[in-house]
């Protein structure tokens, strides 16, 4: 036929192949087990129904949000924003909701303005109602800052803004303020705490478990230790205990392990997604488990996933879902299901326009009617600072 390729002009190896394959394809054994093989072929689809900006203020630098849906149904989103860039002295926790369903979003207010870099910003409503809001402090504007006076190319005002950031706690008194951190508000959201350790920390925060504790795997970052593991709160999120260190594959530094996320299967077993920076399967998401209700954990291993970092949510049928970010092309975000929390479908495209790799760290909230709404932060192609960008959608099996 016009337009094929003939058979002869095939290399032998191929051609062995194609009648080999034509043997097997004509046999009655294959042709009672397609129907199986389809079935197992088949893969979950998802639908798109909207994808736009949600952010109100364009001229920050918004970055890292988590999203989750309250008990009354709302919507809450958490990020760090105020910002200049990535990595600034000017980050702040932000907070806004929707009482729509993701449609439309209140202006958002800052609940933690430190005296340094507040970051990553993780948000949680506990089975009592309490909110729970995470941050990490960080220093690691400095060399940029150090740089800057020395090559002397930024324009005096811009310089001033850092020098006068910076300056808000003076030297002696920074290095205290390095922590991880909780806020609550025991009102919706209307008051918050002052800030509280947490032990350890992770961009999307802790989770929830049936027995009625709460779990936040994450990695400690200031005490010299920075072991990977997870922390207890028994008192509805005011204090956190040490539980549990999480083991290191073999050959592995876990000081590579980075960026933590959980979920609580049907049965009980407690599954957590690790970004992985060692040089085995480096960029790709890790798991381990958890039966004892987090006191004990398996070794990491690979899923087969490259992206990161991983946010993890149990569907209202059991089904879990792992939504993360995809930093080479096509840029965007990637979403996978889990029947049994063990092994993952293939990926499913939630976003692919993306601008360059400063994109990511989705999480996704399912609403009432079983629909999904999933909220990243991305640099646009056409807009300096990154924004906030939400997707509406479905899954179509």
């Amino acid at each position: 036929m016009e337009g094929m390729t003939q058979p002869s002009s095939l290399p032998r190896s191929r051609r062995r192949f194609l009648a080999q394959w034509g043997r097997v394809a004509g046999s009655a054994a294959f042709m009672h087990a397609m129907p199986a093989l389809r079935l197992q072929a088949a893969v979950p689809a998802l639908k798109v129904h909207e994808l736009r900006t949600i952010s109100h203020e364009p001229e920050a630098y918004h970055g890292w949000p988590t999203l989750a849906r309250s008990r009354g149904d709302d919507l809450l989103l958490a990020w760090s924003g105020g910002r200049e860039q990535h990595v600034c002295p000017f980050g702040q926790v932000q907070f806004m909701r929707s009482s729509d369903g993701g449609e439309t979003w209140c202006w958002p207010r800052v609940i933690l303005d430190s005296g340094l870099d507040d970051r990553d910003a993780g948000i949680l409503e506990t089975p009592s109602g309490t909110l729970l809001a995470t941050t990490f402090t960080s220093l690691a504007y400095q060399p940029i800052l150090e740089r800057a006076r020395k090559e002397g190319r930024w324009d005096a005002a811009r310089l001033q803004r850092w020098e006068a950031a910076h300056a808000r706690l003076n030297a002696a008194s920074q290095p205290s303020q390095l922590g991880q951190w909780i806020l609550r508000s025991e009102d919706g959201g209307l008051n918050w705490s002052a800030k509280t350790p947490s032990v350890v920390n992770s961009p999307h925060g802790p989770i929830a478990l049936a027995d009625g504790r709460l779990l936040y795997a994450g990695k400690e970052l200031w005490t010299g230790q920075r072991r990977v593991g997870v922390a207890f709160s028994e008192d509805d999120g005011r204090s956190w205990q040490w539980a549990a260190e999480i083991p290191a594959r073999e050959g592995d530094d876990p000081a590579e392990y980075h960026e933590l996320h959980a979920v609580e299967m049907p049965d009980r077993r407690v599954v957590v997604h690790i970004r992985n920076h060692n040089p085995s399967h480096a960029g790709e998401t890790l798991q381990c488990e958890s039966t004892d209700g987090g006191l004990s954990w398996t070794k990491p291993r690979s899923v087969g996933v490259w992206g990161l970092p991983s946010h993890l949510l149990r569907l209202a049928d059991g089904r879990a879902l792992m939504t993360y970010g995809h930093r080479r092309p096509p840029f965007g975000n990637q979403v996978r299901l889990s029947e049994d929390g063990r092994s993952w479908s293939a990926p499913m495209n939630l976003s692919t326009d993306g601008a360059s790799g400063d994109l990511g760290y989705p999480s996704t909230a399912q609403l009432a009617d079983g629909s999904l709404v999933s909220v990243w932060y991305e640099r646009l192609a056409n807009h300096p600072k990154a924004v906030l960008r939400q997707a509406r959608w479905s899954l179509e099996s």
